[in-house]
């Protein structure tokens, strides 16, 4: 039996208590309209999956808790989970460096399209005056 941990709500039980939605991170077909999606594109992305030994990232679902979507790395030669995240996050770093083969190829592409986040700037501060 496996024992998963809800990033979002914090509750941890048996794989029973979770509903595993299979591969982490499939993208949709890109195109402007639907009607033009080629065969290949369509057929990849509703049946073609990665399927590697070792480290597979995954969507679970909370059934037991708060009923959220998370991401989760498990090893599949140890059934071991190595971190959850969000489910619109990439893996954190650590993990991203232990993937390996069609997987390190994956992120490094996403890692390299992101767009860069614009830092934050401070809101200014309100002068008040005492009365």
């Amino acid at each position: 039996m496996l024992l998963i941990h809800c990033p979002v709500c914090g509750v941890e039980g048996e794989e029973g208590d979770f509903h595993c939605g299979g591969q982490a991170h499939v993208a949709r077909p890109a195109t402007t309209d639907p009607e033009h999606i080629t065969d290949e594109a369509q057929r990849n992305y509703l049946f073609m999956r990665f399927n590697p030994k070792g480290l597979h990232f995954e969507r679970w679902r909370c059934d037991r808790g708060c009923g959220k979507w998370f991401n989760a790395a498990r090893d599949t030669t140890t059934m071991e989970f190595k971190g959850y995240y969000g489910i619109t996050e990439l893996p954190p770093k650590e993990l991203m460096d232990q993937a390996t083969g069609l997987w390190k190829d994956f992120f490094a592409a996403r890692v390299k399209a992101a767009p860069a986040k614009p830092a934050k700037k401070a809101a200014p501060r309100k002068r008040t005056t005492k009365s």
